[in-house]
């Protein structure tokens, strides 16, 4: 009996990933707006219903050069990003996961994590439905390693983790009376911080601040530099300066996924940068 190489399990889950990507772009559309997910897809602009030649994920939106077969209409990017990303966040999973075990459970999480970080985007706010969904994913993934190991005080440091993470975004919230970060974040620290552990739970902060900074800076000198402030983010009405509202939850999910995946400790970089 031949075994399948390993790298297949890539393929397959990056194949997996887009479609359960195109299922995502469906329910955030669709999410808390009385819709049903069993109807049809249809052009944003036009109505028209789209055939299924229409609806491979990545490959359809390539060969439409991202435009509506009928009217010509764009579609958003959007749709692109999120089945990609989903995909890529698939094979990180096969790649970096302990166990095969884990997968169904990480996938779960991967997909959550994607549909939290695009909801805040586009609507500053991350409904108390994800964060349960997402604390649910914590306590199964916890309870698993519980049972490999019987180690209560794990569970514990866990749980400290989830409440340090949550106090620390709390306190910005309450100093700066909700005009530095929203206090959905704090909420969505609990569970990340749960999962990541007291080990990781500092990693998972700082590295959240400074991929926010490098991406926000980023940003506004292509603004001011390239194109003389006339690049405007899809989610926002106005283009990005120093004194906007950014969405954090991206952020702080770049900043889980960094630790969570791929084990980055921040004092370990320090001291192998400097």
């Amino acid at each position: 009996m031949e075994f399948i190489p390993f790298y297949l399990f890539g393929i397959y889950a990056f194949i997996f990933g887009v479609i359960i990507g195109s299922f995502l772009n469906v329910y955030l559309y669709r999410f808390h707006t009385g819709k049903s997910l069993a109807g049809g897809s249809h052009c944003l602009s036009c109505t028209t219903p789209l055939r299924w030649f229409d609806l491979f994920p990545l490959i359809s939106y390539v060969i439409l050069w991202g435009r509506c077969r009928h009217c010509g209409a764009r579609i958003p990017s959007r749709y692109f990003w999120v089945e990609l990303i989903t995909g890529l966040l698939f094979v990180a999973v096969i790649y970096t996961s302990s166990s095969v075990l884990l997968w169904p459970v990480n996938f779960f999480l991967m997909s959550l994590l994607v549909i939290v970080a695009v909801y805040d985007l586009y609507h500053f706010v991350i409904p108390d439905e994800f964060i349960y969904m997402l604390s649910l994913v914590a306590i199964i993934l916890e309870g698993l390693g519980w049972y490999g190991t019987h180690d209560w005080m794990s569970l514990v440091w866990s749980a400290l983790a989830g409440l340090v993470a949550f106090g620390f975004f709390a306190s910005l919230w309450a100093y700066s009376k909700g005009r530095w970060l929203g206090f959905g974040d704090a909420k969505l620290a609990i569970p990340l911080g749960f999962m990541v552990g007291i080990g990781g739970v500092f990693s998972m902060l700082v590295l959240a601040f400074w991929i926010g900074t490098i991406i926000s800076i980023s940003i506004i000198a292509v603004q001011k530099i390239a194109i003389r402030g006339q690049l405007h983010l899809r989610f926002m009405a106005t283009p990005l300066t120093i004194k906007s509202e950014v969405p954090f939850a991206p952020f702080l999910i770049l900043g889980f996924l960094a630790v969570y995946l791929f084990d980055i400790d921040v004092l370990q970089l320090f001291a192998y940068v400097f």
